[in-house]
């Protein structure tokens, strides 16, 4: 009996192992790329028949001996529905396949945004029925080396069931297209918050540069588990060293209590993320406390409690009694305090937070932590004491290079696209010097890969967000890291940048304004692709010339003109500097088609600075079709992040 269960299992095996199969990309709803080579490849057992069929097309091939197949369908228009067919010893086919144009989504939380958070999403959900948009998310994973099929990933049409899970930034883009070219229009979402640059590129893209060679040589192919417990003792030591103890769950219940004594805990700021402060790689549960002193007037009255935001989920308690519970990380934090809570005197605020990954903690604008009293307010920003009981073993995306590439790139090679829109940097900011060289990297690593050519790739320059407060005299990171998105768009061919310093939020990384983030990049594809006769770009620093204590600027993409949104005409922004090398904020005004800067405190003007600061949001010159200039400088002085290399930690 054993050994006729033993054939009959080799033989469903064999059979199983004999079944046609695709990428996970080839699916009911996909969209083709039109005009261009369709390529469509797939498993199979060696040297087996196998025959594509589209429309009027039929190409055979035959696999190799690792099973492998692949076949080039000649170009074809745009239209559909139509089937794709697959046949070797099972058939496949795919059904409802469209041709039109495919964008690959791609970066960090800004294009992972949904469209369900975005300003206005009730509206832009229930407006959202576009059958002929879709959208194939790739679903979150790593890997070591690279893998040949997805995790998972379903191609789901525009409607409004589905369009708010959908990339904001790449569905703005994609309406826009569509309004326009009336065409079908695909994205795939490959996106992943809180990742740097170097995770979505390849080994390979390191090890031909002259930048990173040296780097990856020194490591070998990793394999995930050995490095998920050698992350997990690197934090875990880490923390034992920064609060004495290692994490533990086991008297975490008496945390919420106002009687527990929290006197040896360490301290970290809020709002902050921690991985800005003590752990840039922890992801886990941590409690955080506050004392606070509460009047006699105040005492058993109710109080509203806001803690600005989470990152991810939290459960809040005041004197051991709940007040709220909120899930997810980019929702505000206001709890009503039910009357008899506050006691007068010592009071105690316990948040126990859960991070799942990437960034941690209370986070957000200082003004909206606090409690709202009946007769005051008392500011809660500042130090906060914290316990780490708990941390997950899971690698961080971060932890080494290649690791996004992998998993989530490279099974969609050679998939046939019209190009890339990229939304990325706010990760490295830090060493954004270096990123003058990493990105065209990954951009000439990506389509040396794909061998389709220079394929379009448009990305957004970073938004406006205070993060550090850097400034011309201080310096400052965010303007480095758009100065060197502006150094690719200058250096990489068939690059287009979407300026969007105006259009951010100081206060918080993500701003939810991503209808004008899609509607820019569409511009730069309708001129640049389908050759639309539209202005596309804001002006563009050029040239400057000294005149007397003035410094006249001369930009290009004016389009039919400069213009600045104050009514009085004042442009702001810019700052300017001379011998003392202490910038000034500097008064501009537009003279035809020219910007005059001057200072009345700096009399041999020697460079200027426009939107040189982490918050670029005064800025206010645009060109007359309401394209804002890019931030730019004036000198090629040294930054505060020349030198900063990218390390994997060990």
């Amino acid at each position: 009996m054993r050994k006729i269960l033993t054939v009959l299992t080799l033989v469903v095996s064999i059979y199983a192992n004999a079944n046609v199969e695709l990428p996970l990309l080839f699916n009911d709803g996909m969209v083709l790329q039109r005009n261009q080579p369709i390529p469509v490849w797939g498993w199979a057992n060696a040297n087996e028949r196998i025959e594509v069929h589209f429309k009027e097309q039929v190409v055979k091939t035959k696999t190799d001996k690792q099973g492998k197949w692949s076949v080039r369908l000649k170009p074809e228009t745009a239209g559909g529905p139509y089937e794709l067919t697959v046949k070797g010893k099972n058939t496949i086919t795919i059904k409802d396949v469209l041709v039109g144009e495919v964008w690959l989504c791609s970066g960090q939380s800004n294009m992972e945004f949904s469209v369900s958070q975005a300003m206005n999403a009730e509206q832009e959900i229930k407006n959202s029925n576009y059958p002929l948009i879709r959208q194939f998310l790739v679903e979150k994973e790593m890997s070591s080396t690279p893998k040949e099929q997805l995790k998972s990933g379903i191609w789901q049409a525009s409607n409004p069931a589905t369009v708010g899970n959908f990339t904001a930034v790449g569905y703005f883009c994609a309406k826009k297209l569509y309004q326009e070219l009336k065409i079908p229009i695909g994205i795939i979402n490959a996106s992943w918050g809180g990742t740097c640059v170097e995770t979505w590129t390849s080994r390979e893209g390191f090890e031909n540069s002259d930048e990173f060679k040296d780097m990856i040589s020194k490591y070998s192919k990793i394999d995930m588990d050995s490095l998920a417990e050698k992350q997990k003792k690197t934090i875990l030591d880490k923390i034992e060293s920064i609060q004495g103890s290692k994490p533990s769950l086991d008297k975490e219940s008496s945390f919420k209590a106002i009687a527990f004594d929290d006197s040896n805990w360490p301290e970290m700021q809020a709002p902050k993320l921690w991985e800005h402060q003590q752990f840039p790689n922890l992801d886990g549960v941590v409690w955080m406390r506050k004392s606070i002193v509460v009047s006699k007037e105040d005492a058993d009255k109710e109080a509203t409690l806001e803690l600005a935001k989470i990152d991810d989920d939290d459960v809040t308690y005041i004197n051991g009694v709940e007040v709220g519970t909120t899930i997810g990380y980019d929702k505000k934090r206001i709890y009503n305090v039910p009357a008899g809570v506050l006691k007068e005197g010592s009071n105690s605020i316990a948040v126990r937070i859960t991070d799942y990954t990437g960034g941690g903690g209370i986070w957000g604008d200082a003004s909206n932590l606090k409690l709202t009293l009946q007769n005051t307010v008392i500011p809660l920003a500042g130090q906060w004491k914290f316990n780490v009981v708990e941390i997950k073993s899971e690698v961080s995306p971060n932890s080494y290079p290649s690791l996004l590439y992998n998993a989530m790139i490279y099974p969609l090679i050679p998939y046939s696209i019209q190009g890339v829109l990229w939304y990325q940097g706010e990760a490295n900011v830090s060493r954004a010097q270096q990123y003058k060289k990493a990105f065209p990297l990954m951009i000439n690593d990506w389509r040396s890969k794909w061998n389709q050519g220079d394929f379009t790739f448009y990305f957004v320059q970073l938004s406006s967000y205070d993060e550090f407060g850097g400034n011309s005299n201080k310096g400052s990171k965010w303007a480095e890291l758009r100065e060197a998105q502006s150094f690719t768009l200058e250096t990489v061919p068939n690059t287009g940048m979407a300026v969007t310093v105006d259009i951010g939020n100081a206060k918080d990384i993500h701003p939810t304004n991503k209808q004008d983030v899609g509607k820019r990049l569409a511009a730069i594809a309708l001129h640049d692709i389908y050759k639309h006769d539209i202005v596309f770009s804001g002006p563009i620093f050029k040239s400057m010339e000294k005149k007397e204590n003035k410094i006249i600027l001369t930009f290009d993409t004016m389009g039919s003109g400069l213009m600045t949104t104050d009514k009085y005409g004042y442009i702001k922004g810019f700052e300017i500097v001379g011998e003392n090398n202490v910038f000034y904020y500097a008064k501009a005004s537009i003279s035809g088609n020219k910007v005059i800067v001057y200072s009345d405190k700096v009399n041999k003007p020697i460079a200027v600075h426009y939107g040189w600061s982490d918050d670029a949001g005064d800025c206010n010159l645009y060109n007359k079709e309401g394209f804002p200039a890019s931030p730019f400088r004036t000198d090629n002085w040294d930054g505060i992040t020349n030198g900063k290399k990218y390390i994997v930690e060990k």
